[in-house]
């Protein structure tokens, strides 16, 4: 296993058999938010983990070079809950929902669930909510122009720097996800939440 820096934090999957690390340096550059939406809380129950409902999904917004897999890349499995949906990374060896990541390595762009790590404390205040429910109102999102500002700020740097190259999730040669994704029809998205 690769050599890490002391205050380096690490991840892994349920099982450990997929693991890595961020950087603290890369903390400070992140955004901790909390999504509430109906996508998110879907993955979570496709994976069998906890019903979010009330409580949203936690994650760190990255960029991809910041993410490095010390163990277990082989076990990336990716699902869609629709064909234009966001990349869905999960660990194969055990279920785990990892990551979420856009469709094109050009568009760097990674969230990692907090729970991963084995001290998510270290990651910071989260900083803002998105689409808090409101009933009988559109969800509601709170700190969504910090973290607008703050993902648009890593995005234009990975891109003048070449650093968007620099991706464990991609094949830069070809453009394609290193695992290839499992599609959701419209029913199986919609069994996943109608009884919940």
């Amino acid at each position: 296993m690769p050599s890490t820096s002391p205050d380096a934090l690490g991840f892994s999957c349920a099982c450990g058999s997929l693991s890595g690390h961020i950087d603290a340096a890369a903390v400070k550059q992140g955004t901790r938010i909390v999504c509430h939406c109906a996508d998110c809380r879907a993955v979570e129950l496709y994976h069998g983990a906890p019903d979010p409902k009330d409580s949203g999904v936690d994650l760190l917004q990255l960029n991809p070079d910041m993410v490095k897999i010390d163990q277990g890349a082989e076990h990336l499995q990716l699902l869609q809950l629709s064909p234009r949906g966001l990349y869905r990374w999960y660990a194969g060896c055990c279920g785990t929902p990892m990551f979420n990541s856009l469709r094109k390595p050009r568009l760097p762009f990674i969230a990692l669930r907090s729970a991963l790590f084995a001290e998510p404390d270290r990651l910071g205040k989260v900083v803002a909510q998105a689409f808090i429910p409101q009933a009988g109102k559109p969800p509601r999102h709170e700190g969504a122009a910090r973290m607008t500002m703050k993902l648009a700020s890593r995005m234009i740097s990975a891109w003048v720097s070449g650093r968007w190259r620099q991706t464990p999730l991609f094949d830069i040669e070809s453009g394609l996800p290193v695992a290839q994704p499992l599609v959701l029809s419209k029913a199986e998205r919609k069994a996943l939440t109608q009884e919940s």
